[in-house]
């Protein structure tokens, strides 16, 4: 019998495996990564580290009792903060040299360890950190890229219990193949930040953080207003991968626009505003060869994140390859009539909220940050006009994670 159940734990573990390669954004990969390990080793919470230099960045977090907590529907808030990686903390040591560690009560560590537990986020949280079980993850070639801290292990009777030491070699395997897909969700996401410092050289708006913040509010916004729409949560989770990516390349056609227009400090005229408009067109020209979701998602965006709910946006409805209004869809002047409603994609009438609000409440060469207040009401007297009064809803249904998503990426 131990070994039927073993062998289906091992099919699962390749099942799961396969599951996570197919991410492609790396923060909703660690994610992920983080509720599979959870669930492989019945864990309660767990956190994840990932290097960035000689520092570990507290990246992710979990916990079903905290959770459990909150309103339905609610997620928990979580400062992001960093570690050094030395031998004075769990996960520092980890990092340090590469050991599990398998300990069944972080308050009671034994006396010729270096390393102690801090007690303050227990304290702060009215939580009991008892067993952890902290691994590195470590890619192909042996570098520790993060450590993967697991809390709080649960018998059938829901009582904390020192994390069993047969599940080690299952974690560690696990460990190792979610290693190689964050390697490949890093390489992803550097590419992207790299085609967006080429933007950045030509439009000083277009910031790594700004891009990050915007396709962060993009995927909180689409998944408040997918589940009301009930789009099945298998669909919702694919899709908020390939809108996070696509979302930070929503501005990328700005490349092909005249600094004169770029870096006007003034207002543009109506004939330079015409041709501001084209980075639209020029953005869904960049990704019109098709050879994944994320190139389709970043077409769609780059060229609809400007349309109005009421019509009044821009480009239209336009051939993008021409730039040519479509037949039939011309104004009396014969330009392109603008998309309305849900002729707008849904990606694209999520990015147009997260885009102005991230806008407004930042600072710019041309203004100074709004407060929060002004902002909002903004964004509530433009629901219906300029924005699908239904995103809006989910705007402010998950507002406390866009506050956070701001501290998470500041400028």
């Amino acid at each position: 019998m131990s070994r039927q159940i073993s062998n289906k734990r091992i099919i699962d573990l390749i099942d799961l495996g396969v599951e996570i390669s197919r991410l492609k954004d790396v923060d909703l990969l660690l994610e992920r990564v983080l509720s599979v390990s959870r669930q492989i080793v019945d864990a309660e919470a767990g956190s994840i580290y990932i290097r960035e230099g000689n520092r570990l960045k507290f990246s992710h977090t979990q916990n079903v009792l905290l959770q459990k907590r909150l309103p339905p529907g609610k997620k928990l808030i979580f400062s992001t903060f960093s570690i050094p990686i030395n031998s004075d903390s769990i996960s520092g040591y980890v990092a340090n040299t590469g050991e599990l560690l398998n300990i069944p009560d972080v308050y009671h560590l034994p006396e010729n360890v270096p390393f102690s537990f801090d007690k303050e986020y227990d304290i702060l949280s009215d939580y009991r950190t008892k067993s952890m079980l902290a691994l590195p993850l470590t890619t192909a070639q042996g570098n520790i890229i993060g450590v993967l801290q697991l809390i709080n292990s649960k018998d059938g009777d829901d009582n904390i219990i020192p994390f069993n030491k047969d599940n080690e070699p299952l974690i560690r395997n696990f460990a190792n193949i979610a290693s190689a897909a964050i390697e490949r969700a890093q390489l992803t996401r550097a590419i992207i930040l790299r085609v967006i410092k080429m933007a950045e050289m030509r439009d000083p708006k277009e910031t790594g953080p700004h891009v990050n913040r915007v396709a962060s509010y993009a995927v909180e916004i689409y998944e408040e207003w997918a589940k009301t729409q009930g789009v099945p949560m298998k669909d919702i989770e694919k899709n908020k991968d390939i809108l996070r990516m696509g979302a930070m390349l929503h501005d990328v056609g700005k490349v092909a626009i005249s600094d004169t227009i770029l870096k006007k400090p003034s207002r543009l005229t109506p004939d330079e505003f015409e041709i501001m408009k084209q980075h639209t067109y020029i953005g869904a020209r960049l990704f019109s060869d098709i050879y994944s979701d994320m190139d389709e998602a970043a077409s769609i965006i780059a060229l609809n994140h400007h349309e109005r709910w009421d019509g009044m946006g821009y480009p239209g409805h336009i051939n993008f390859m021409t730039g040519n209004p479509l037949p039939g869809r011309e104004t009396n002047e014969g330009k392109p009539m603008g998309k309305k409603k849900e002729e707008i994609p849904p990606f694209g009438r999520v990015v147009a909220i997260a885009d102005v609000f991230d806008a407004l409440i930042s600072h710019r060469v041309y203004k100074e940050p709004w407060d929060e207040s002004r902002v909002l009401d903004t964004l509530r007297s433009e629901s219906g006009k300029q924005f699908d009064p239904e995103m809006i809803d989910a705007f402010f249904a998950c507002l406390d994670v866009i506050r956070s998503i701001i501290k998470k990426y500041p400028d």
